[in-house]
């Protein structure tokens, strides 16, 4: 059977619609109606004489031939994309969007202030920034480049670390003032505590090859890393906060570190891609410059 042109496109459009999961979604990534994507669809059947989809008001699944087609059309649509990244590598300027996602705290304190300083550089390439607390599905979502506290767990992605972001122990001036300073980590215990719902309720603390586990309770808990430092900032106990969070505040003088002998678990900064991303130029060029933003940052934080 000869492929056509426009059965090429069908094929494509098939290969997003599964890895969208709904009609919808698909059309968003591809900029097109949703009419237009269920018509390529029901095309791509009638041409092959089988169901590819069993579809329904709520779910959408792989019909056996759908799941052998799906591998084909999705290698179609990845060459595709490796054939325009090869010819944008061509280019003398790396131009083009760059979609990033990041968590939130993260993202106002670090990743913005770095863009900034991109965009400046390379004023041709467009940036489009999520800001979330949630891991998105990079794939479904089409972002480009995600910044993760993690390291990778999905292994149809691809990652490279960005920077090590030591933790501290702060609180601030207002607190101190009506509670003592801690001198060991037994005096942690007496204190209260701004708890980040995200990280273990236990700190781990290490001093000479000792480990040390505090268990950390407050009267306050939050799943936002920038509400857990305004917390902190307005005297409501202390946290284990990033350097990067703390120190603007610790030299204005709003907050102080306590036990900094003492070494908690550092923050691990990935870059998270999807595979097909790895040769795109504007894409190289954003993670060599955020290595050396996030080096340069870390070498001026005097915790």
């Amino acid at each position: 059977m000869n492929v056509s042109f426009e059965q090429l496109k069908s094929m494509v459009v098939f290969a997003h619609i599964v890895q969208q999961g709904s009609l919808t979604k698909a059309a968003e990534q591809l900029g097109l109606s949703r009419a237009v994507v269920s018509y390529h669809l029901k095309k791509l059947e009638q041409q092959l004489q089988l169901t590819l989809l069993n579809r329904s008001t709520r779910t959408m699944t792989l019909t056996e031939a759908g799941k052998v087609y799906y591998e084909r059309c999705h290698a179609i649509a990845e060459h595709a994309q490796a054939a325009n990244l090869h010819l944008e590598n061509l280019k003398n300027e790396p131009v083009g969007v760059i979609k990033l996602s990041c968590p939130v705290n993260a993202g106002l304190q670090l990743i913005v202030p770095a863009l900034a300083q991109f965009k400046r550089l390379y004023p041709k390439i467009d940036i489009d920034l999520q800001l979330s607390d949630d891991v998105v599905d990079i794939i479904k979502e089409g972002i480009d480049l995600a910044i993760r506290g993690i390291a990778l767990t999905d292994s149809s992605l691809q990652a490279t670390k960005l920077a090590t972001m030591k933790t501290c122990i702060c609180g601030s001036v207002d607190y101190f003032a009506k509670h003592p300073v801690p001198e060991s980590v037994d005096d942690l215990a007496n204190h209260t505590w701004v708890v980040y719902q995200r990280s273990s309720a236990t700190l781990s603390l290490e001093k000479d090859k000792r480990r040390f586990d505090v268990s950390l309770k407050g009267g306050i808990s939050t799943n936002n890393a920038a509400a857990r430092t305004a917390f902190v900032e307005a005297g409501h106990g202390l946290a284990k906060i990033p350097v990067y969070d703390a120190w603007p505040k610790v030299k204005a003088g709003l907050l102080r570190t306590v036990l900094d002998e003492y070494k908690s678990a550092d923050i691990e900064l990935y870059g998270v891609f999807p595979p097909g991303a790895a040769g795109s130029k504007k894409l190289r060029v954003l993670l060599d410059f955020l290595k050396d933003y996030f080096a340069n940052q870390v070498a001026t934080m005097g915790i």
